[in-house]
């Protein structure tokens, strides 16, 4: 069984950067398939990307593509999310799960998740 905890949010400008990372313990990456989600407050949670164990991502939320990249540092047994070009929409409680499945956009895909991290973007 895997533990997740997400770290790297705050408050930010728009247009500007934030790295977000999901440290695992209890167990490798490499045997689940990491998703990023967001919530913000009364929306429902969304799926943000994926990448699996083999390395290859995908995203799913269009107003991300070309500004979020998921990447793996196998050394940490992390999982970051570079996020770019911030803006006021992307402002959200942002989690960490993991699938022994595979990736997927849907939340229910997952069994295991970290406690998520806030991410505001305002002036």
């Amino acid at each position: 069984q895997v533990q997740l905890t997400e770290s790297g949010g705050g408050l930010v400008q728009p247009g500007d950067s934030l790295k977000l990372s999901c440290a695992a313990s209890g167990s490798s990456l490499d045997s689940y398939d990491i998703g990023w989600f967001r919530q913000a407050p009364g929306k429902e949670r969304e799926g943000v990307g994926c990448i699996t164990i083999n390395d290859v991502t995908q995203y799913y939320t269009g107003s991300v593509k070309g500004r979020f990249t998921i990447s793996k540092d196998n050394a940490k047994n992390t999982v970051n999310l570079q996020m770019n070009s911030l803006k006021p929409e992307d402002t959200a409680t942002y989690y960490c799960a993991a699938s022994p499945y595979a990736c997927s956009a849907n939340w229910y895909g997952y069994d295991y998740w970290g406690q998520g991290t806030q991410v505001t973007v305002s002036t």
